[in-house]
């Protein structure tokens, strides 16, 4: 098995345990939704040497961690696995998921920071629907689930999508298609 060249960043034991199952890579734990100083540091100079991948559980504990390290660590990659796929016996997480799930989520990277100057705005969510409407949320949630974005509110998603620097264009075609 070949070794997976990057870091991945996970919230605990049981994640790490699961994907340890499957790949070959490192991995360190956040040991919760109370991230230390000292891994966030260890992030941080990890992130200068090589790259590294946050996957966390579709959850408010797992967006909470995200939310930390992307705000104290520059250039961090994000893997989302869809909440739906990683429900079992009554508990939702990545160690929930399957094998297939967790690789197709470490194929569909959303950085931390745009890659790419993106000219999509508040105002172009609004007049596609994807804001401020009765059914945004549905809607939202199908360009979630083919851009591989994870659950989202209305700035989050603005957010992400400017991250990958997606037009107004692209959206209009991917709800299109």
């Amino acid at each position: 098995m070949k070794k997976y060249p990057a870091l991945i960043v996970v919230e605990g034991k049981t994640d790490k345990d699961f994907i340890d199952s499957f790949l070959d890579c490192d991995i360190i734990t956040t040991n919760g939704s109370e991230v230390s100083r000292g891994t966030i540091n260890f992030i941080k100079e990890a992130a200068t040497k090589r790259k590294v991948i946050v996957l966390t559980d579709p959850d408010a504990p797992g967006s909470r961690i995200r939310s930390i390290l992307n705000d104290s660590v520059p250039g961090l990659e994000n893997a989302f696995v869809p909440k739906e796929k990683c429900i079992k016996r009554h508990k939702v997480g990545v160690a929930e998921s399957s094998k297939n799930v967790v690789l197709e989520a470490l194929s569909n990277l959303v950085p931390g920071a745009p890659i790419k100057e993106s000219d999509l705005t508040i105002n172009d969510l609004c007049e596609l629907g994807l804001i401020g409407c009765d059914r945004s949320s549905e809607k939202r949630k199908i360009l979630e689930d083919k851009l591989h974005l994870g659950h989202t509110n209305g700035k989050s998603f603005l957010g992400r999508c400017q991250a990958l620097g997606l037009s107004r264009k692209n959206l209009e075609a991917a709800l299109n298609g």
